[in-house]
């Protein structure tokens, strides 16, 4: 009888702990399969960019548009594995239909003397994207400066859609490399949280037996 609360209490414990890591093998499954698809719609064959392009169904939607680059911008200051504090350089590109869109044509490193933006034709191949990257703690835009990139503000800042291609490839190119749309950035953190758990059921069964001996030693 002197055991049943110990075992009640570990058998318990053990369950919840193993309950939330079978749970988050789960979730892992399903990113990875949302992660796959995302993979997939990023590198299908590009399209024209939609007359009406929506934020949710058409994210990350390839496409291709010909235009003049304006020649002016904002630069958005990020940051790159490997690389370091870089520069985005964010543009407009005037579609020979008429359409003011916007271009993230890619990053010059941060030790570049080189802050103009190109001009003239060219082919824009890329992604549509709205990122998300705005909290309370973004600092305002310093001049052509930015903390983050805003696709209404940025839009509305420089006479565009409010719509982001993000380049994956410009022609002709130019000294801005472009940094595409890819899944590296969302978040699959889930395997180590079932790790984490998983370990904490061990523990906690640990902590039962050593429980169940200390019972053990005070009442022989």
């Amino acid at each position: 009888m002197r055991y049943l609360f110990p075992a009640i209490l570990g058998i318990c414990g053990i369950a919840v702990l193993v309950s939330l890591g079978t749970w988050q093998l789960r979730r892992l499954q399903w990113k990875e399969g949302m992660l796959a698809d995302i993979d997939a719609r990023i590198a299908a064959a590009p399209v024209a960019v939609p007359a009406t392009p929506d934020p949710e169904a058409d994210r990350y939607l390839p496409v291709e548009a010909e235009g003049e680059l304006s020649g002016e911008g904002l630069r958005v200051l990020a940051s790159i594995k490997q690389i370091g504090a870089v520069h985005r350089f964010i543009t407009t590109l005037e579609t020979y239909d008429g359409r003011v869109l916007l271009v993230d044509l890619g990053y010059r490193d941060m030790i570049s003397a080189d802050a103009s933006f190109p001009q003239g034709a060219v082919k824009v191949t890329g992604n549509l994207h709205w990122p998300d990257e705005t909290d309370g703690f973004t600092p305002a835009p310093d001049g052509e400066l930015w903390f983050a990139r805003d696709v209404p503000a940025m839009a509305e800042a420089l006479g565009a859609e409010p719509l982001l291609i993000v380049a994956r490839e410009v022609r002709p190119g130019s000294s801005i490399t472009p940094l595409p749309v890819s899944s590296e950035g969302i978040p699959n953190d889930h395997l180590g949280y079932a790790v984490t758990w998983f370990g904490l059921a061990l523990v906690w069964l640990g902590m039962t037996l050593f429980l169940m001996w200390r019972i053990k030693r005070r009442t022989a």
